[in-house]
């Protein structure tokens, strides 16, 4: 067996064995293979397709690639959340700290930005010290002490796939449905953990263009859970638009950091508590999903989430400062220029998408694995769909390095924006709930 012989099996629209996704996962796990052999495997997945065999032959492949976290001790939940990815979703940087004060562990793995969506770690990384780079044994002991952690994929949680996660972005095959749920399962199955909640994103920020693509990869990333005794409940939520107001690194951590106080954009409480809420019932702090937001809200009206943040942050390294003056630790952009309307009327489309490219275009996401990112720069949002805009109104606020940037993420945005005279009416955040008993369409 070699690996050539998979591409053309698979190439050829064949289906890969168990044995062979083995083979697969060791070989990439230790470099045994070069990169544009499995670039290549990674493209006949996409455009052929994998079985729902395959798709588990995978996800077993990658997790046992590598280490796993060891919590069975704990006497409380251990429950995670993962987002498919979305254009200022900085919900992870909230919801961690905030289940963890009302009872649950949240031992989380996160990844860096992928194609055009921001990234979790990137995010955390834009404060001063603070270190994603745990070892499995130092993961453990901090849920130990403080009950949650956020940790980058280290080379012994699912090994396998950290390197094609980093070729799929490399190589434009980040939007192939087995890939995505073996990527998101295999790490997700590595932490212990008694629950997952999952939030699949819809819409045009999202990498899959259908509903009804989105539904499957739910109910796959679902089965998968079950396949390995881990309940998991999956929520659809819109990203036609940017979560929130701050798009970008730094200033996306300000933002959590207002939500954590309490405040924050209402998009951002609304998803932040109902994916929490899943977490609380599945780790068993809540009965139901109403007395579980009731402990959410009263945690961040109490300050313990926030106080939970500051714990989390002091035990990575990093400036506890940003949760008191985020401005004075955070990387502040050289130029921040207004982007306005040039005509009166109702904005159409915030396409995050175009947002997302925007990013990166200004030096806050990867056109490469190993490109820099520069924290400081992104865009600040005023308005979304359906708001009625004058001439010269600011519409967002775009946050560079120098005026080349700036132009770019004008360019972004002209692209972003559209205003015209038609009612726009908003498609509700929160979509679609899907466990192992089906979908449930939501009001």
């Amino acid at each position: 067996m070699t690996l050539r012989d998979l591409i053309v099996h698979k190439r050829d629209g064949g289906a890969l064995s168990a044995a062979e996704w083995e083979f697969v996962a060791r070989g990439v796990a230790h470099d045994l293979f070069p990169d544009y052999q499995v670039a290549a495997l990674l493209m006949a997945c996409m455009l052929r397709g994998m079985t729902a065999a395959e798709t588990v032959a995978l996800t077993d492949a990658m997790l046992g690639s590598g280490k796993s976290l060891d919590l069975s001790h704990l006497d409380c939940g251990r429950v995670d959340k993962h987002s498919t990815g979305g254009v200022g979703d900085k919900v992870s940087l909230v919801l961690a700290p905030l289940v963890a004060a009302c009872g649950v562990a949240v031992p989380m793995v996160s990844g860096r930005g992928l194609g055009h969506t921001g990234g979790t770690l990137d995010k955390l990384e834009s404060i001063p010290g603070f270190n994603t780079r745990l070892s499995l044994a130092d993961a453990v002991r901090q849920v130990e002490r403080i009950g949650c952690v956020i940790i980058g994929q280290t080379d012994e949680i699912a090994p396998a796939d950290r390197k094609m996660y980093a070729l799929r972005d490399a190589t434009g095959t980040v939007p192939a449905m087995p890939l995505i749920a073996a990527s998101i399962m295999s790490k997700k199955l590595a932490e212990g953990l008694t629950g997952l909640v999952l939030d699949v994103k819809t819409g045009l920020g999202a990498f899959l263009p259908t509903i009804e693509e989105e539904l499957a990869l739910a109910s796959q990333m679902v089965a998968l859970g079950g396949h390995h005794g881990c309940p998991v409940v999956a929520l659809l939520s819109n990203m036609d638009f940017p979560l929130g107001r701050e798009c970008g690194n730094a200033n996306e951590v300000a933002e959590s950091v207002e939500a954590l106080r309490g405040g924050g954009p209402p998009d951002l409480r609304e998803l932040t508590l109902r994916l929490g809420a899943e977490m609380l019932v599945l780790g068993g702090a809540a009965p139901d999903v109403a007395s579980a937001t009731a402990k959410l809200e009263q945690a961040l009206s109490s300050g313990a989430a926030l106080e939970k943040f500051r714990a989390m942050v002091r035990a990575q390294g990093g400036d506890e400062g940003v949760c008191d003056a985020p401005a004075r630790v955070l990387a502040q952009p050289r130029i921040t220029v207004p982007y306005v309307a040039t005509r009166d009327g109702i904005v159409q489309r915030v396409n995050a998408l175009a947002v997302g490219r925007g990013i990166t275009a200004l030096g806050g996401g990867r056109e490469a694995m190993d490109d820099r990112i520069d924290h400081s720069v992104g865009f600040t949002m005023s308005a979304i769909p359906g708001d009625r805009v004058r001439a010269g109104d600011v519409l967002a606020e775009i946050h560079a390095a120098d005026d080349a940037g700036a132009g770019a993420g004008r360019a972004a945005l002209d692209e972003a924006i559209a205003i015209d005279d038609t009612p726009v009416v908003l498609p509700p955040l929160v979509s679609h709930r899907v466990t192992s008993t089906g979908v449930e369409r939501l009001a």
